[in-house]
């Protein structure tokens, strides 16, 4: 039985039959119908912290979906399932496909500045402060894209970026 079929959350039901209210109105293919019901049930799992099952209903949606803006939230999502667990290189190639297929997804570009300074700090723990300085450049260019695309969001990288040397307090405004 679909995830979105078992909800027992009034919240869930109620945004469930809304959501399929206007999917059975909208003039779309059934395929993409499709598609967003397994994203929908995606998300619900995810929420659930059922990784295995999200990951499962997210490769369905990406096999039905043909709209490169809605994939890309797909393979977003994706990546964070696999960042949260861990593989870090896993999540920056889903990131970097949901941006081929969405330069604008300031969100994947966040998380990917996110993991470049982790690996950095894991990097100057060990002493090598070039290598580390390195991580730490990628993981600005990373967040400047980001606060590029949305320059009210990211303070904290922005502080970051500000604190570091590596953007200028004045580059945006």
């Amino acid at each position: 039985m679909p995830r979105s079929q078992r909800n027992d959350n009034f919240i869930d039901k109620t945004f469930t039959v809304m959501a399929d209210m206007i999917l059975k109105m909208l003039p779309t293919k059934q395929s993409a119908k499709e598609a967003f019901a397994y994203y929908r049930d995606g998300m619900s799992a995810q929420a659930d912290g059922e990784y295995a099952e999200a990951m499962e209903n997210y490769e369905e949606a990406l096999k039905l979906e043909e709209d490169p803006y809605d994939k890309s939230f797909v393979l977003y999502n994706m990546g964070l399932i696999h960042a949260s667990n861990g593989e870090h290189e896993v999540a920056l190639g889903l990131y970097e496909e949901a941006l081929a297929l969405n330069p604008r997804l300031c969100q994947a570009l966040n998380n990917m500045a996110v993991i470049y300074h982790y690996k950095g700090e894991k990097v100057e723990a060990t002493g090598d402060s070039q290598a580390a300085s390195e991580l730490f450049d990628q993981a600005a260019t990373y967040w400047m894209e980001a606060i590029r695309i949305a320059p009210n969001n990211y303070i904290e990288a922005q502080n970051w970026l500000k604190n570091t040397g590596r953007m200028k307090v004045d580059t945006f405004f």
